[in-house]
């Protein structure tokens, strides 16, 4: 095999052109192997695979800085980068992360995870580079969906005043930037990008503006004519227009090809951007025929390319899209927005049947909650879904211009809590800390489907702004019994019994029935309490819990800090009510990639390992 001579940084330069397309072949297998049992990133990644190699071939990593924008595209880099050896590892616990890290290897220029960054970062590094007095490569990777999200937009406008190299590759697969204007782009791509013709277009400038009295004029007059002709025959003015040259288009296969175009970028002392046109899922025909389906995928049989372990059980996501569809068909004011992850959100069904109010924003969480800020003061009831770690996005947009304002707008946050092996860029825990700090906010989390289904019917009726958070995975179908109406601020007694009070939210109900089911066969007795509410706290629960039992276990899937469990503590202090408080909850920490059982263990949020907290405790009293 060629990846056998590949086992550190720039060994590619050893191969062979010849042996190129045979090289990118055994990485595509190596890649669809690996992900077909782990899961990952996969449409993505098989088509950058070419891409790659010529950054590898035109670059030297780590002396040069390559910053990935996602990372999630990055899987060719690592194994061309020292990591082919430990690749079957990838995403699982202990193994190699599914991005880009700095830890694994020196060749991860800047950890990524969310998009719009790489832009941004890339130019602080090629400052950085400057201010050292330092000479390296700066290379962003940025996809054209990235280009929705306006911190890049707001790097592009900051990276037109450098005036040294820092080259911007924007991989294009779906030439939703420019197309290919025929022969006539072509002609002047080349004219454009052959050495020397920037220093002439500089120098004849120059030159013109030495003539005494019409000098100045001569050169606007040349620029004013170029810019349209420019406009009518060369795709990429968005980005000259900001001063930021344009190469391109390239084909994102021809390896030569986009060396010679890098090569050329490289000599540039200016923002240049390099137009790349990839195809998602390049190689794999499951893939290129459903590349949303192959974004993020499980494991799945590599023959069809069917998902296994499907199981009968709905997802979360399943059911909050049934019951939305549902609740639109009623009320016509139902809208639902999306930053470009319909099938993800659950919201290609709602689409599919009700498309005019249907909103895909684009990579842009910011705009789209002052967005469900403004259908909301137009009358209409938004529901903005979106993965818990993205909302993080929004937050200055969630006070100013949602609560402050007291819009009728709810936040459906999928992916909430651990989510398993995306890692810690992608972990759900954050929210119930962010969201219990904004006044005027009312936050929920369901344990089981037919809550969910409930506190979306709630949502709908409640006159303000709402949040309702929800795990990954397999949607809770048990507890079916436990189902009173859904009434503001109330939490729910599910048992009631004396000794230990577990008080959990969210996920945590199911963990917490099982808990009391473990303390019961040590012979000691335990409450169960639904919260539903993390903000408003149901403080009439609170003071039966106080004063009804010798301990008071709170349990919730986010950080500790400023979470469910310490709002509960200063709850009870208000209230004058003193009770021991046991918390389980994430440690204040970043949770690394892994499956969510494992990573539940580690954090010491399963069963068993609440259960023997408990007995512990309950030993040493």
């Amino acid at each position: 095999m060629i990846l056998d001579k590949i086992n550190q940084p720039n060994d590619i330069k050893n191969i062979p052109p010849e042996e190129y397309p045979a090289l990118a072949q055994e990485i595509r297998d190596l890649i669809l192997e690996t992900v077909s049992r782990n899961g990952g990133h996969l449409a993505s990644n098989l088509g950058v695979v070419e891409l790659t190699m010529a950054l590898h071939l035109a670059f030297s990593f780590p002396e040069d800085k390559l910053v990935w924008d996602v990372g999630h595209q990055s899987y060719t880099h690592k194994i061309l980068t020292g990591r082919r050896e430990g690749f079957a590892s990838l995403r699982t616990y202990g193994g190699i992360s599914g991005f880009p890290r700095e830890s694994e290897s020196d060749c991860d220029a800047f950890n990524t995870g969310h998009s719009s960054t790489s832009i941004s970062a890339g130019l602080g590094l090629a400052y950085a580079r400057d201010l050292k007095g330092e000479d390296y490569a700066v290379i962003s990777v940025i996809g054209d969906g990235a280009l929705t999200g306006g911190m890049a937009f707001e790097a592009l406008n900051n990276a037109s005043h450098l005036q040294s190299n820092f080259i911007i590759v924007l991989n294009d697969n779906n030439m939703s930037i420019a197309e290919n204007t025929g022969g006539v782009s072509q002609a002047l791509g080349k004219l454009r990008t052959a050495p020397g013709y920037n220093d002439l277009k500089e120098n004849v400038s120059q030159a013109l503006s030495q003539i005494p009295g019409i000098g100045s004029h001569l050169v606007d007059g040349i620029s004013r004519t170029k810019s349209s002709l420019k406009q009518l025959l060369i795709p990429g003015m968005i980005f000259e227009d900001m001063d930021i040259t344009y190469l391109g288009p390239v084909d994102g296969y021809d390896i030569p090809a986009m060396i010679r175009t890098f090569e050329e970028a490289r000599r540039l002392k200016r923002a240049v951007v390099v137009h790349v046109t990839t195809k998602k899922g390049k190689g794999y025909p499951p893939a290129e025929h459903y590349p949303e389906h192959f974004h993020g995928v499980g494991p799945f049989d590599l023959a069809t390319g069917k998902a296994l372990d499907k199981g009968k059980d709905p997802s979360w996501t399943a059911v909050f899209s049934k019951i939305l569809c549902d609740m639109a068909a009623k009320d016509p004011a139902i809208t639902a927005i999306t930053a470009a992850m319909p099938e993800g959100t659950g919201l290609k069904k709602f689409a599919r049947m009700y498309p005019k109010r249907y909103f895909d924003v684009g990579i842009a969480e910011q705009h789209a909650v002052t967005f469900a800020g403004g259908l909301a003061a137009g009358g209409m009831k938004p529901y903005f879904c979106v993965y818990s770690s993205f909302l993080q996005r929004g937050f200055d947009q969630i006070i100013h211009d949602i609560c402050i304002q007291k819009r009728n707008v709810t936040f459906c946050l999928d992916r909430a809590g651990i989510v398993g092996s995306d890692g810690e860029t992608h972990q759900g825990i954050f929210d119930l800390s962010f969201l219990c700090a904004i006044p005027n906010l009312t936050v929920m989390a369901p344990k089981s489907c037919y809550e969910l289904a409930d506190m979306l019917r709630f949502s709908a009726a409640w006159e303000g702004p709402v949040a309702i958070r929800y795990p990954r995975g397999k949607a809770v179908t048990s507890m079916k019994e436990f189902r009173p109406p859904i009434e503001y601020g109330k939490g729910e007694w599910m048992i009631r019994e004396e000794g230990i009070a577990l008080l959990a939210i969210g996920s945590m109900v199911e963990t917490a029935m099982e808990v009391h089911d473990r303390l019961k066969e040590s012979g000691i007795s335990s409450s169960v309490a639904n919260a539903r509410f993390a903000s408003p706290l149901d403080r009439e629960l609170l003071k039966e819990l106080a004063e009804g039992h010798r301990l008071l276990v709170v349990m919730e899937e986010n950080v500790a800090s400023g979470g469910f469990g310490e709002h509960v503590a200063a709850a009870l202090e208000e209230m004058n009510l003193t009770i021991p408080i046991l918390r389980a909850a994430i440690p204040d920490m970043y949770v690394e990639h892994g499956s969510v059982s494992v990573l539940r263990k580690k954090m010491g949020l399963d069963a068993e390992s609440i259960t023997g907290k408990i007995l512990m405790r309950n030993m040493g009293q």
